[in-house]
């Protein structure tokens, strides 16, 4: 099983904490980029930089991703694709993303996106805290669990 991670999106504190697990059940993390970014020093982590452009990491994921492996992403387009192809995906924030949740995430996703280009709201989600990375990390714990299996 791999753990990849989108890691130009990805907050550093949820990266640390799939490290932290790799280090203790065993598991390769694959963190993919378009541009180089700190990779932790240990062996089970690598760091894949892809060519720049829209959607190339995006790309590779969806091509590289086996079902059985986990990818960590924020991007709800992204998630529809990897989980079509049978691959678990989790958002940094500790919500999975599912055949379920799917249709209402992107739903949300593109409503939000229109309001944005019609000016009616702005920003995003708020500032990653330590609320948002225990979410994540009992998130993952489960996800690992049942994947496992």
């Amino acid at each position: 099983m791999r753990v990849w991670i989108d890691a130009d999106a990805c907050p550093r504190m949820a990266r640390d904490q799939v490290v932290r697990f790799a280090l203790k059940r065993g598991f390769e993390v694959v963190l993919v980029a378009g541009q180089a970014v700190a990779r932790p020093a240990f062996a089970c982590v690598r760091l894949v930089v892809v060519p720049s452009g829209p959607d190339a990491a995006d790309d590779y994921l969806v091509e590289h991703a086996a079902p059985g492996d986990l990818v960590i992403c924020s991007d709800v387009p992204l998630a529809d694709r990897l989980v079509k192809k049978g691959v678990a995906a989790l958002d940094p924030r500790g919500r999975e993303f599912d055949e379920r949740n799917m249709g209402e995430r992107l739903a949300v996703r593109n409503l939000f996106t229109d309001l944005r280009e019609q000016g009616a709201v702005s920003g995003g989600q708020g500032a990653y805290g330590e609320r948002d990375r225990q979410a994540f990390a009992n998130a993952l714990d489960r996800l690992l669990t049942r994947l496992r299996r």
